[in-house]
């Protein structure tokens, strides 16, 4: 299993929020600064979400993600504010090893096979935030349907692998819920990477016992809940 280190970006700064909302974010400082850390201490990948871009600005952030990208050549998974294929395909073509494509999958799922077919299933990853049992979408303030039956489809459409974010658990700290977890695994045949509720080694082998991929670490990580050394230990 693959740990991936957050280095989520809103307003030119590396913060962490609380359920997705923008008022409660904290500052972490230089996102670069972030990312080299978290390589520093052993991380092989990143998860990078341009928050701006969820909240509606999808230029912002633009340089400094694509300096991070070049300055850390390493795999990086990238979402926030991709609202277009034109958007996916500029940022693979930047150098992300694949992006992550949420609201626009349940708007537009045509966009996942386009994307595949162009760049292929491995470097198409379709978002699945689930609020409630049910894939949230528009910054996590619509709900639009069932959340296996949406990851079933963006699989058939050629996604190469899934997000699953746990909204009811994100950014708290408490923990993972492995029942809807392990729901989605058993559901579909790619690999599924886990965010929302990763908070101790505990976290890390539930989610390796169930059969994840991987698993984003934040908030947690960033407030010395859980080390990045254990949980990269439990991987293996």
């Amino acid at each position: 299993m693959k740990i991936f280190p957050a280095v989520d970006i809103l307003g030119g700064r590396c913060v962490q929020l609380v359920q997705g909302k923008r008022e409660s974010a904290i500052s972490y400082g230089d996102p670069l600064a972030c990312a080299m850390r978290w390589l520093d201490e052993g991380a092989e990948a990143l998860h990078v979400v341009n928050l701006d871009g969820a909240f509606g600005s999808s230029g912002k952030n633009a340089d400094l993600i694509t300096g991070l990208i070049r300055k850390t050549g390493v795999e990086i998974e990238l979402g926030g504010g991709i609202r277009s294929v034109d958007d996916a395909a500029r940022w693979l073509e930047t150098g992300v090893f694949r992006v992550i494509i949420s609201t626009l999958a349940t708007q537009e799922p045509a966009c996942i096979r386009e994307l595949a077919d162009r760049f292929g299933s491995a470097r198409v990853m379709a978002g699945v935030d689930a609020k409630g049992g049910l894939i949230a979408v528009n910054g996590w303030q619509e709900t639009a349907g069932d959340y296996l039956a949406w990851a079933k489809k963006f699989e058939e459409l050629g996604a190469g692998s899934l997000l699953y974010t746990n909204v009811d658990v994100e950014g708290l700290q408490q923990g993972v819920r492995f029942e809807p977890v392990k729901r989605l695994i058993d559901h579909v045949g790619i690999p599924v990477v886990v965010a929302g509720g990763v908070s101790a080694r505990s976290d890390v082998a539930g989610l390796r016992n169930a059969g994840a991929f991987g698993a984003v670490l934040g908030s947690a990580l960033y407030s010395g809940k859980i080390k990045l050394k254990d949980a990269m230990e439990e991987c293996r």
